[in-house]
């Protein structure tokens, strides 16, 4: 329960990264959710990732809706910044606070209700303004808060826990970010650690508009015979264009893979993703390849993972704003009140 403090102490023990943190420095309060929920198999990806890369803790804010999904920022970097907002507004406060301060990391957690229902305009305006941030989305299916009725995702014909075949089509959230020009597009599964850890550790890396849409059964309401989002079918169905590891850009590179067989996507920061091919045609600089892949597999039944598509070039909403480097939250009244001379000759170049 979150009311219980998790103990202070540290074994001397325990692995540290570059900066001296360990695991339990990006962990936060005790979860709530069910045994078992793939929710907090990200939560715990969410913090390998950031262990890995070495962040410092104070340097994000997560920033999350209502749902099962939002609860989880509670449940990692406890000593980080955090809101948790409004259902389905995630995304604006995310933007504002991304536009006051450019300095931070910005991590948007969410779900498919949050994000494919209620917030789905929400969500489009984000990622077509490029806002600079890593948004998530647990996505299982159904609104496991209020008891299971299909989320907006939920495939046409499954099946709920209670029998009930869904009539309506599903929105799928990556080809809606590939639509929209998000420059970081990706998809994993919650039982898939090995996949998801790169894949956030990338997406917080990149420069834009990164998201990832991670399967996430719901044990209590979705894990059943005719869900197309249970553990089984995803793992029966699953089909990942690629495997990654992330080589952050101050630790020595190198590979042992054969010659030819591997691809390195630098990233603004300097880290770099290793990209390793399984499927030799696909290619994920390709945005129009990557829909017409998506929607090929989909058409089989198939949930396609991995890195989809990334443009290494992306500009993010400063850059297409223009805004300054300083950080408009700590603009001194000087820089942001200029004077009248300057506000008159505004005003007569709109004359």
């Amino acid at each position: 329960m979150t009311y219980i403090a998790k103990p202070k102490f540290h074994h001397p023990g325990l692995k540290k990264n570059e900066l001296g943190y360990t695991h339990r420095d990006y962990e936060g309060k005790i979860s709530t959710l069910c045994a078992g929920c793939g929710h907090d198999s990200i939560t715990a990806s969410i913090i390998e990732a950031c262990y890995e890369l070495s962040i410092e803790p104070h340097r994000v804010a997560k920033i999350s809706g209502i749902g099962c999904s939002s609860k989880t920022p509670d449940y990692f970097l406890g000593n980080s910044h955090g809101f948790n907002t409004v259902h389905g507004r995630m995304p604006s406060v995310l933007t504002g606070a991304n536009l006051a301060n450019r300095d931070l990391i910005y991590l948007g957690v969410s779900g498919d209700g949050d994000s494919a229902s209620i917030g789905f305009g929400q969500f489009a305006h984000s990622i077509r303004r490029g806002v600079n941030m890593t948004y998530i989305v647990e996505n299982n299916g159904v609104y496991g808060l209020t008891k299971g009725q299909f989320s907006a995702t939920a495939d046409r014909g499954s099946k709920s826990k209670k029998g009930v075949t869904n009539t309506d089509n599903a929105i799928d959230l990556v080809a809606i970010a590939l639509q929209l020009g998000a420059t970081f597009v990706a998809r994993s599964f919650s039982g898939d650690k090995t996949q998801l850890v790169p894949l956030i550790a990338a997406a917080i890396g990149h420069k834009g508009a990164s998201f990832i849409d991670v399967i996430s059964p719901c044990i209590a309401f979705n894990n059943h015979a005719g869900s197309t989002k249970s553990f089984d079918y995803v793992r029966e169905h699953n089909d990942a264009v690629n495997r990654l590891d992330v080589l952050v850009g101050r630790d020595p590179i190198a590979v042992d893979y054969a010659p030819g067989t591997v691809q390195v996507v630098e990233q603004h920061d300097g880290s770099k993703i290793a990209l390793r091919k399984i499927d030799a045609d696909y290619d994920p600089h390709d945005r129009l390849g990557a829909q017409a892949f998506l929607a090929k597999h989909a058409a089989k039944g198939q949930i396609v993972t991995g890195l989809l598509y990334v443009d290494p070039d992306a500009d993010d909403l400063h850059a297409h704003l223009n805004t300054v480097e300083t950080p408009l939250n700590t603009l001194e009244a000087d820089t942001l009140c200029p004077g009248s001379a300057a506000l008159d000759k505004f005003n007569a170049s709109l004359r």
